[in-house]
Parts: structure tokens; sequence; C-alpha cells
């Protein structure tokens, strides 16, 4: 191929490249072309019966010329106040019904549409604000005090702001002041009629036609319609002019210094300052909530107290934002915690010239178990020195408050009184003339109660009565709790520790330690019921006359019982009649004997007055004499070692409802 020949290739190729390209474009503009038109049409399609002007769904707002998206359906009033539909994030830019500008009268309310905005800007992230890392302080209040205690508000602003956010369903209030960007839908009757749908410029004007420009900008809504009269009345006379605001305005406005998320928000022009320190997620841990500065054009318009809020519900310093307002969080002040018998405790912050009874105030006051006599302050000076100062409740009123101060209120409860200042409530029932609940000066005994219940019946069983005492109870559950940790800890190493063979090991093991701790967890459920085992013979006929009786003591005088009761490992467990001077063998015989699988070494015998007697006690046991309302019990022999028993004793012991506490009794 010649030289020429290739260079008219090349220019063919070329042309045919520069042709492809050309296709290529004005296929891309035909595709964005109908891209354009798309949500147009799709507009039209969804609202065909919209009357002229009127905006769809996606197409603009009327003459105003500002495109609203997504338009939901909103509701209107007239004049001294409206209510607007917000978007769901409170804190985006309000969008009101925007009405068509050709007539007001025929704009019906399913028409009416109201736009939504994005989201606001600023912010590190979105939804709920993440919990703020604690401070070193409140390290410090943590381990003094031995639990957290959060920052007095901090809790309430994690709630994501949601209680102090503009309502979706948001009124324009009366006192609003007009500005830049709101649009007006003007009504005018009378010698002339109009709609007029106007949006206030730049300036704070708005043109009306015939009258001219009118200035608005910093009129409140409520004497906006009177104020519009007058002007349309230079012109006109008898004309009527109702205004409704169709559309507010968003508010571009900074939160700086230390807040959870420092940034520009874009928020309704509704919201107040709260509302935006709210949507930034509130003071960070080194913030203040008592100093929050709203500055306007560089000067300071105002310090806002969040306490004010938080404390009292009083919003009346909360101000109108405007735009480019810049709120600054302070650095926090003076930090103290309030620990105690108040009813908030929680770290508080104190301004110059507090004391601590104004911290004592925010903490809510004292709650009704405080000593008023006694109140402890750790101070930082005094970490080196005898520790706390101790205050009287007037003192702290004037008793200046300083950084890192740890507030103790102490309480009058839970403090044991001695035995000679308690006064008695006590309790008698069962086998006496006159049961019931006896008032008792301090340092009664059981004869000062028995002689006011009238003595005891004939058919009283002395023997077996029942004193429940709370103490004891008290005591024997810290007791049994401790008993219980070494029963599981011992039924966890039980595989461990079997010396058997490992054959004979491995899941056969594991399995009885499982069911050990099953028997266990039922255990727990049992309570210590505090009973006082009385040191009274079989034969007894009165109670201890000079047993000291405590607050809410509980004797109960039972009837003489009339059987012994056998369970366990017989052939024929049940209960037999007793008859005097008849001794226990006498009765395992009744009840067929042990059995071939029975341990006939680890036999007990639970007594009436709740003590317990085992071969632990005596070796010959079963030549005892039974008393009147023994319970007997035989337990299974086992192979292996005390779990093994303690799974054949304590599954029975449940079973009758006898106090888990006589496994002590058994060496269990």
């Amino acid at each position: 191929m010649e030289l020429s020949d290739l260079a008219v290739t090349g220019r063919d190729d070329v042309r045919r490249s520069g042709r492809r390209r050309g296709a290529i474009l004005w296929l891309v503009a035909a595709m964005g072309l109908v891209l354009s038109w798309a949500p147009i049409l799709h507009a039209q399609s969804a609202d065909p019966f919209a009357p002229p002007g009127l905006p769809s769904d996606s197409s603009g707002s009327g003459s105003s010329g500002s495109s609203n998206s997504n338009i939901p359906s909103g509701s209107s009033q007239s004049n001294g106040s409206q209510t607007t539909t917000a978007p769901t994030d409170a804190f985006n830019p309000t969008m009101v019904p925007t009405y068509s500008a050709h007539n007001l009268g025929d704009y019906s309310d399913s028409a009416r549409r109201a736009a939504t905005a994005g989201a606001p800007t600023g912010g590190a992230t979105s939804g709920r604000p993440m919990p703020p890392p604690l401070s070193e302080f409140e390290k410090y209040v943590s381990e003094r005090a031995g639990r957290p205690l959060p920052r007095f508000g901090s809790t309430l602003l994690l709630n994501g702001a949601q209680g102090f956010a503009v309502s979706p369903s948001a009124t324009v209030p009366p006192d609003y002041t007009l500005n830049p960007g709101d649009e007006l839908l003007i009504g005018v009757t009378g010698a002339v009629e109009a709609d007029l749908q106007l949006t206030v410029d730049p300036e704070g004007r708005i043109f009306i036609p015939r009258v001219g420009a009118v200035s608005v900008a910093g009129v409140r809504y409520g004497d906006l319609a009177s104020a519009l009269k007058r002007r349309f009345n230079e012109q006109y006379k008898r004309v009527n002019v109702s205004v409704i605001i169709g559309h507010l305005h968003g508010l571009t406005v900074y939160v700086t210094g230390y807040a959870v998320k420092p940034g520009a928000y874009t928020i309704s022009s509704l919201s107040t300052a709260i509302d935006a320190i709210l949507a930034a997620g509130g003071p960070a841990g080194g913030g203040s909530f008592r100093m929050v500065q709203i500055r306007r054009g560089g000067q300071l318009v105002t310090t806002l107290d969040l306490y004010d809020l938080l404390l009292n519900g009083d919003k009346s310093h909360d101000v109108s934002l405007l735009n480019q307002d810049v709120l600054n969080i302070e650095p926090v002040g003076l930090e103290l915690a309030i620990t105690g018998s108040v009813n908030q405790e929680a770290i508080y912050e104190a301004k110059p010239g507090e004391t601590l009874g104004d911290i004592i105030r925010y903490a809510g006051g004292l709650n009704s178990l405080a000593d008023e006599s006694r109140v402890l302050v750790a101070r930082l000076a005094d970490l080196d020195k005898n520790g706390s100062e101790e205050l009287t409740l007037a003192a702290t009123k004037s008793f200046p408050a300083e950084r890192g101060d740890i507030i103790r209120v102490l309480s009058l409860a839970n403090i044991a009184r001695p035995m000679e200042r308690q006064a008695i409530l006590a309790t008698v029932e069962g086998e006496v003339d006159h049961p019931g609940r006896y008032y008792l000066r301090p340092g009664s005994t059981v004869g000062d109660l028995m002689a006011q219940a009238g003595g005891l019946t004939p058919g009283a069983f002395v023997y077996g009565t029942e004193v429940n005492r709370d103490s004891l109870r008290q005591s024997q559950q810290a007791s049994f709790d401790r008993a219980i940790a070494d029963l599981q800890l011992d039924a966890a190493a039980s595989p461990l520790s079997d010396i058997r063979s490992l054959a004979d090991r491995g899941a056969g093991a594991a399995g009885r330690a499982q069911a050990a701790l099953a028997i266990i967890d039922r255990l727990k459920t049992q309570k210590p019921d505090g009973r006082l085992v009385l040191a009274l013979g079989p034969d007894a006929t009165a109670l201890p006359a000079n047993l000291t009786l405590e607050n809410n003591d509980r004797i109960y005088v039972p009837p003489r019982p009339t059987t012994i009761g056998v369970f366990g490992a017989v052939y024929q467990a049940g209960s037999f009649l007793y008859t005097p001077g008849t001794r226990i063998f006498a009765y395992l015989r009744l009840a067929g004997g042990p059995k071939k699988i029975a341990d006939r070494g680890d036999i007990f015998v639970v007594r009436a007055n709740g003590s317990v007697l085992s071969v632990h006690q005596t070796h010959d046991l079963d030549k005892q004499p039974a008393l009147p309302g023994d319970v007997v019990f035989v337990p299974v022999k086992t192979s292996g070692g005390a779990f093994e028993k303690l799974l054949a004793v304590v599954s029975v012991v449940y079973q009758l409802g006898i106090t888990a506490l006589t496994l002590s009794a058994l060496g269990l």
C-alpha cells in the first residue's frame, strides 16, 4: 500500500471516529432531556386535576419561584396563628402550605401541599447522640462514691432532643417576627379583591401591585394584617386584609465551643436557642450547662442558663434565633457532686458565689429520710487531712461551694438502734387466748406480750413454738448465701476432683454436677425464716418470759401434734400416730424399715422446735425416744462423695419444705 493510500485510510478512520463520538454525544443529550422532563411528566400524571398555577408534588410553587418536593397535605389558620406542617426532623426548615395566587377560595384542604426539607447540616453523626466520654472529675467522683454519678441534665439531653423539638404540626405564634425568605399569602376583599402570594425579599420588603413596596421585616405576625390594611386604605376604602404564612424560611446557625456535635445547623425559623443546643447534643463533658452565649453579628445578645429549664421548666430566657446566629457553649464551671439522702444524686455545676445550700436545692432538697443535722463535705484541699467536714443543713446555706466538693447527706434510716429505745410491734398467733398484734414499750419481754394476749390455751404445744425475728432472718440470709456460693463452687469442681477411673468419669460426672447445680438453683428460691430455736424441753408448759422482744417479732404457738413423719428410702413413707415413749426405730419399722439402697448411717430427725438430730450428734439415733411432730428422713446410699449425698438429701428436704439450714447439721 502506498503512503498516500495510508494517509487516505487514516483520514477515513478519523472521520468515522468523529461521527461515532457525535452520535454518542447526541444520545447522552437526548437521555438528559428525557430525564429532566420525567419529574414534570410524573407530577402532571400524579395530580392531573390541580388548578392552573397550583404547584404539583414535584413542580415549582407558583409565582414565588421556589421549588418544593414530596409535598404532603397541610392545614392553616388565619391571622392570629397558623398551624404549619413541619418535616419529620424538627430541626429542618419548616415548610407550610403553598397557595395559588389565582384564587384562594377555590383552594380546598384536600389540595393543599407543604414541602419538606433535607437533613440538617452540621454534627458528626445523625440520629440519637452518643453519651460523651466521662470527664476526669466524673471518674474521680465514681471512685469516691463507689458508683458512677451522671452530670445533671445529661440523661435528658441524650433522649435525641425530641422533647424540645419543634412539633411536626407547629403553630406560628402571633409574636413571630417576619424575616427575608418568608412567604406570605394575602387575601384582599371589599372595594378590591385579590389573592397574592408574595415572598419577603432580602431587604425585608414585599411588593404589592398598585400599593408599592411594604417593609415587613421585623413586624410581628399578629400585627401584619392590620399593618397591611392601613397601607391598602391609603389607596382604597373599605378593604379587609387577611394574611397566612405560606412558607417559613430556614435558618443556618452555628453551635460552637464545648458541644457534643459542634457545627452548622439548618433549623426551622421557629426554633429557639434551646432547640439548636439540643440538636447539637448539648454540652460535652467539658461544656457548661450554665453559660451558653448567643452572639449575633459579633455582638453578645444574651447568656442562657440551661438550669432554668432543667430545674424549673422555665423557658422565659430562651430566645428566637436569626440567620447566622452563633451559640457558643462555654467551658464548664465549678463542678460538685452530691450523694446520699437527696432527691436527685448527680454532679452539679455552680456559678461563682453560689453555696452548698444552692447545690442541695438543685438536687431537689433533702428526701424524707435525710438527717438534717449532719451534711458531710469532702474537699480537694482536705484530701491529705482528716477526711470530711461536718456541717448542719443551715450552715450549708452560707458555706461557699468550691470546685471538686463531694457533698454527702446522711440518712436516718437503716441504722440499728439500741434495744431499750426500740418501740415494739409484736404478733402472737396460735394457741393463745387473744391472738393478734400488740404495741409494746421498748424493752418489753415475751412475758409482757403473753400477759396482754391472755396466756396459752390448754392445747398449746410450747416445745414447737416458732419465734421469727427480722434481725435473725437477715443474718441467716447472709450465711445462707455464702453456703450456696460454696455449694456451687463444689458442684462445678466435682467432675474434676472425682478420683475414679477415667472410664467412670466424663459424661456421668458432668451430669451429676449439672444435676447438683439444678438443685442448688431450686434451693436458692428458699428464704430463711429467721426462726429462733428456743431452749425448751418437750414437756415445757410456758414460754421463756424473760426473752426480750424485738420489733416485728412473730410468735406462733402450735397445737400439740399427734403424728411422726417418716420419709426417704423406706418401704412405706408417711405419717404415723404418735405414742408417748416410743423410740424412733419403732416408727421406722412401721414404715417397713430402710430399703437396701438406704444409707443407715445418715438417718436424721427434724424436731418440732426446728432443731436437727443426726448421727453426727448421737450414735444411737434410732434408740432415741420420738417426740411429737418429729420428721424422720432416711437418705439413699450413694457410691460417690458429698454431692451424691447432696442430690439425695437436698431434693427431699426441698420437697418437705424443711429449712435448707438443716444441711449444716447434717455435715453437708
